[in-house]
């Protein structure tokens, strides 16, 4: 590494300290001011003074940070009874990604919306967002260069201060084991108690539910979110991906409103980014020790790569907190620890779904007290 001089770090951006602090792995420096930042990465001892920040509308658009404003600016807000030009206002919203790092945040996902505002890319690493991720925080207006509204910094992260926000395990390094903790079903629908006696499910459970056209597939999954909703510190989010308006509308009567829904005209594009952010905010959340519990109706209409990862991302960290991913599918996918497959013939007999239980099993379902 070449030799860092305090002139060229005066004049980097923030972000670009936090990348230089990073690789010399500096504990704590994205709670570090920008001058104790410097000190750090030269090895000094911090005195407290704060450099001059660089050309205010270049670190702002970098960092995201509202620009210093300058004196006669500010008394001129002041003649004006204390009215700023660009007056804060405040967005709470849900992230989404873009492929060159930078972002928006959603007030309507996954469609975009007049009011969403923009997140610099180096926002988004420094706070480590992904997809999904919940935030707030104020906003300033476009600048005359600039098409959108911008986050002048994340206050919150998924309900949770952004300063107190630990860094989690990475998903993909926590450990994963075979579901031991059942979930209580309840006795509210003759086919949750055929579920919980033949193909029975438990936290961090990999599952698809089956079968041929009315066979009842929405209904159980409905069955399944209500009764999973009352398990106690389990968060259950609901996903319609390519779902006709009428199947909203039974969702919405039976108490549950989904926190995302995409189309039946929705292109498959559409419908697996639909998935694939409500699998990274449920990943995000479990790798910070809690349970979820995803519900998807359904992964037909969604890529197969896509499918195949929101399945995937079902786990059970021993010790730690779980995913539980439900879906509706044509056929089983392969990878599940537990199948559920519908019988339409004696289900339209029965006049509700009925479990086919010689196609339908959990794996190690002796560990969830079946069998």
């Amino acid at each position: 590494m070449s030799v860092m001089s305090r002139e060229a770090l005066e004049g980097s951006t923030l972000s670009d300290l936090h990348s230089i602090a990073a690789e010399l792995d500096i504990d704590g420096y994205r709670r570090m001011r920008k001058g104790e930042l410097i000190a750090a990465i030269l090895g000094e001892e911090y005195t407290g003074e704060e450099p001059e920040p660089p050309a205010a509308d270049e670190e702002a658009q970098e960092s995201g940070e509202r620009p210093r404003r300058s004196r006669s600016r500010s008394r001129r807000s002041s003649r004006d009874g204390g009215r700023e030009e660009e007056a804060e206002s405040s967005v709470e919203g849900t992230v989404e990604v873009l492929d060159n790092g930078s972002g928006f945040v959603r007030l309507n996902p996954p469609d975009p919306s007049d009011g969403d505002v923009y997140i610099s890319a180096a926002q988004i690493r420094r706070c480590e967002l992904v997809s999904g991720d919940r935030v707030s925080g104020p906003v300033r207006s476009p600048r005359r260069s600039e098409r959108y509204p911008s986050l002048v910094r994340v206050e919150t992260i998924n309900d949770r201060p952004a300063d107190e926000v630990a860094d989690g395990t990475p998903y993909e390094k926590l450990g994963a084991a075979f579901p031991a903790v059942a979930f209580d079903l309840g006795s509210a629908s003759p086919a949750l108690a055929q579920v919980a006696e033949r193909a029975p499910i438990g936290r961090g459970s990999r599952v698809t539910v089956s079968g041929p056209f009315a066979s009842g597939r929405s209904s159980l999954l409905r069955d399944l979110a209500a009764a999973l909703a009352g398990a106690e510190g389990v968060e259950v989010t609901v996903v319609l991906a390519g779902s006709r308006p009428e199947e909203l509308a039974e969702w919405q009567a039976a108490g549950i409103e989904p926190a995302s829904v995409t189309a039946l005209g929705a292109s498959p594009e559409s419908q697996s980014q639909a998935v694939d952010r409500a699998v990274e905010a449920a990943r995000r959340a479990v790798s910070r020790g809690g349970h979820c519990v995803l519900v998807i109706d359904s992964l037909d209409g969604v890529g197969g790569a896509s499918a195949r990862r929101a399945l995937a991302a079902a786990r059970n960290v021993p010790d730690g907190g779980s995913l539980t991913v439900i879906a509706a599918t044509r056929e089983p996918l392969g990878g599940e620890t537990t199948v559920i497959v519908l019988d339409a013939e004696e289900g339209a007999k029965a006049g509700h779904p009925v479990v086919d239980a010689s196609r339908s099993a959990t794996l190690r379902a002796q560990a969830l007290g079946a069998g």
